[in-house]
């Protein structure tokens, strides 16, 4: 079991999903996040005053899945968010200890579904 952490440029998000329903991939959370990396902000004048603004609007993607899915969930995210330019985003591949559903007690695998 995996968790797979994305961060994805917003425009980018509905591809991202239409990828990964195409790869039978349906269970993810999505938030919106702040970040910033190569990009480095940018300048923009408010009322006359010079700002830079540094932390640049992203979405996280969290997506558990089975280690049979990690592959397709990655492709998936891939094909949907690269557009070639800085800032495309990044992926994060984590392992998950436990898992268990609260509705119905089932642990591991089959609780990820």
């Amino acid at each position: 079991m995996k968790l797979v952490i994305a961060y994805i440029q917003p425009e980018s998000l509905n591809a991202v999903k239409q990828e990964l329903y195409s790869r039978e991939i349906y269970k993810l959370s999505i938030t919106n996040a702040l970040g910033c990396g190569q990009q480095k902000g940018y300048h923009e004048s408010y009322r006359g005053v010079d700002i830079e603004v540094n932390l640049l609007k992203k979405v996280r993607i969290a997506i558990a899945v089975n280690d049979s899915f990690v592959d397709a969930t990655i492709e998936g995210i891939i094909a949907g968010a690269r557009s070639g330019e800085i800032g495309d985003g990044k992926i994060f591949v984590l392992p998950i200890e436990q898992t268990i559903r609260i509705r119905s007690g089932e642990t591991g695998s089959e609780a990820i579904g």
